[in-house]
């Protein structure tokens, strides 16, 4: 946990939600005998299971950023906050345009 650099920080910005998104699955999806390609599938037809799903990794990189904010590691923090924007802008077009 030395690395204090943007790239560092936007690499661990963009694993937190996918993260979140193998853990919303485990929990939720997995203990009905549905696959990962099958949820995914269910994420692109349900918008409402798209946003249960981006909440939960968003929360994920909310846990990155208060451990980085209190490790004072502004310039993962940085990479991170980034990375958590680009990934909320994402979700929103996906809704918007899909």
């Amino acid at each position: 946990m030395k690395r204090d650099n943007i790239p560092f920080g936007l690499i661990l910005g963009f694993t937190g939600p996918f993260v979140g998104m193998i853990v919303y699955y485990f929990a939720a999806f997995y203990t009905r005998q549905v696959s990962f390609t099958e949820f995914l599938g269910y994420m692109r037809q349900y918008k409402s299971l798209l946003t249960a799903v981006s909440s939960i990794s968003l929360i994920a990189n909310a846990v990155l950023f208060t451990f980085y904010v209190n490790a004072r590691k502004d310039k993962t923090l940085k990479g991170i906050f980034l990375a958590t924007l680009i990934y909320g802008i994402g979700v929103l077009l996906i809704k918007v345009l899909a």
